[in-house]
């Protein structure tokens, strides 16, 4: 780009994106551009530092800073006039969502969402954060008058602007190397277990503190260590995650699924949205509790859980499965999800006494005035007949929030959150007996290996309204293979050998580190600044976990030795550091 000629029309450029989320943004007066060369090239041409915002469709505090800030004629115009506006979908770009992640915590920030960075013209971080509220409070400093002190930095040529701009760039390449050492053995497996084991929360399950988050990779690992190390501990701490969240209020108990964490320590104050891969995970961790510890409660949670996924979050025809559910409907945070005493008393009649009781519905409610159900003080089954009464009780007051209007859906289509379903529905219908539930994991199989799979045979990572977009990134490859192993083991049809083998090939092609493990991004992707390397599991497994076990289900499956050798020295690449165990569990 030569000149100012030659750049994009100021104007908000988000109107032909695919991505729900960044549709939410296209009526905003910011400037926004969608990330791209193009973008950057624009920066360059102004010498404008790069105002980088990330979040996702459910995202509350994205929405709550959209309204107050983006929304803001005054706001937008100082961004436009000091910034070139970028904003990317966390879920359409993981790998520049983790990049700049991981920046914002080497600068000593707690992350979180929305994520609001400043590059420099080429892309570097410099300085960041995560909400900022519209006017000084909390301690922290209003948006605006951020936007015009890291302009003025910028413009004085802020000596700790180069700083920072060298110093993570350098370090965000080192946490990309390597750290080798060998396969962990028994003893260290041991001891990784035992410690988290001591980080649980002996009382109301998960880890310790809050807020709390149901951390899927961490207590599969624990469940898998309880059958290998003969260590029952591993085991009781799984079991009372499962049921304290269960019965808690991160649980819809009407509609069924997970929310995605809980605002408290005691499970009962969720933030309201569900996203499909805790909900994958979680019920795959059912389906492995009830196998080992058949319990009545895993079973019906799985079932319930299972409706919500056919129910609500099939798109394309009932061929594949949506991203989320938003937190949010009628602009309130939770609003569909809660009631009032005087509701449930309404619609029950004299079985209201019996439900209130047991599912903690009061006058003056469980959180802000309004009551969310929950059973954590009557967990146990309380008789047959009770039971069918309660289920009646829930069967009404799900018909009748179903004349609210409901939280708006991210209805994009992931691949490796598809993956993650279609693994978790295969081994549910397994344990609990339903094989009809089968049938909509091969359809998802089919729509992405088929809809998401570019002429050239490599991944896309994301669909939307007849699109596919986003190269394939190392979680696309790892996360359909591990599902077509799930799907060949369960039906013995030899073509889910053969993608799980080619797309294990294709990660060996584009995406193999030369000393061990594998990045997140293709070789040949190159709007990345930095190509990230990482096995810790965050509330999604990682690439290279993931690719581990595939590959060694793929020896164990084929006997073929270069599996075998494939999965050690992937494992052999992160095993460097035995406190560093414990934050990748998959492995």
């Amino acid at each position: 780009m030569s000149d100012n000629a030659s750049l994009p029309p100021p104007e908000n450029l988000l109107r032909h994106a695919s991505s729900p989320y960044l549709l939410q943004h296209a009526g905003n007066p910011v400037h926004w551009r969608p990330w791209g060369p193009e973008a950057l090239a624009e920066a360059q041409a102004l010498n404008r530092p790069i105002l980088l915002s990330i979040g996702y469709a459910a995202c509350h505090w994205c929405h709550v800073m959209a309204h107050e800030s983006f929304e803001d004629p005054e706001t937008a115009a100082l961004m436009n006039a000091l910034y070139v506006n970028i904003k990317v979908d966390r879920e359409e770009r993981p790998d520049i969502d983790a990049l700049y992640m991981n920046a914002l915590h080497l600068l000593g920030e707690h992350g979180g969402w929305p994520l609001t960075m400043f590059l420099t013209p080429k892309g570097e971080p410099f300085w960041g954060g995560t909400y900022f509220p519209p006017e000084p409070r909390w301690g922290r400093p209003s948006f605006r008058q951020v936007l015009q002190g890291i302009a003025d930095a910028w413009a004085a040529q802020d000596q700790r602007i180069l700083q920072n701009t060298g110093a993570l760039k350098g370090a965000l390449a080192r946490m990309a190397e390597a750290n080798p050492g060998p396969v962990p053995g028994q003893a260290q497996l041991n001891r990784v277990a035992l410690g988290l084991v001591k980080a649980t929360d002996p009382v109301e399950g998960g880890l310790s503190g809050a807020p709390k988050f149901p951390n899927p990779p961490i207590f599969r690992f624990l469940w898998q260590m309880h059958f290998r190390l003969g260590q029952p501990a591993c085991a009781e701490v799984v079991e009372l995650l499962l049921k304290r969240m269960s019965q808690g209020g991160i649980y819809d108990h009407l509609g069924g699924g997970y929310a995605r964490y809980s605002v408290d320590a005691i499970w009962l104050v969720p933030h309201f949205e569900k996203m499909l891969y805790d909900n994958a995970q979680l019920l795959e961790l059912l389906a492995l509790a009830h196998a080992g510890r058949p319990d009545p409660l895993y079973a019906q949670r799985a079932e319930e859980t299972v409706g919500w996924l056919l129910r609500e979050m099939l798109t394309e025809n009932g061929c594949a499965f949506a991203a989320s559910q938003d937190a949010d409907s009628e602009g309130e945070e939770g609003k569909f999800y809660v009631w009032a005493e005087s509701e449930v008393d309404a619609l029950l009649g004299p079985e209201a006494e019996l439900f209130r009781r047991v599912y903690d519905v009061t006058r003056d409610g469980n959180w802000e005035g309004h009551n969310i159900l929950n059973r954590r003080q009557h967990a146990q089954p309380l008789g047959e007949e009770t039971e069918a009464t309660l289920a009646r009780c829930r069967a009404t007051l799900f018909e009748a929030r179903a004349k609210r209007i409901p939280p708006g859906r991210d209805d994009k289509v992931l691949a490796d959150w598809n993956g993650l379903t279609i693994a978790a529905l295969v081994r549910a219908a397994a344990v609990f007996g339903r094989p009809d539930w089968l049938e909509p994991a091969k359809r998802a199989f089919a729509f992405v290996a088929g809809q998401m799979t570019a002429s050239d045979g490599r991944l896309l990572h994301a669909f939307r309204q007849g699109q596919a977009s986003a190269s394939g990134l190392l979680e696309d490859y790892a996360s359909m293979a591990r599902a077509a192993l799930a799907l060949f083991e369960a039906t013995g049809r030899a073509r889910y050998l053969r993608h799980a083998i080619a797309w294990a090939d294709a990660v060996q092609r584009h995406f193999a580190a030369p000393d061990g493990g594998y990045f997140t991004s293709a070789k040949d992707a190159a709007d990345v600044l930095v190509r990230g390397r990482s096995a810790g599991d965050n509330a999604t497994p990682s690439g290279n976990g993931l690719m581990a076990e595939v590959q060694a289900k793929l020896f164990h499956l084929t006997g073929d030795d270069r599996w075998r050798a494939c999965a050690e020295r992937t494992i052999g690449a992160f095993s460097g550091l035995e406190q560093g165990l414990a934050a990748m569990p998959l492995l």
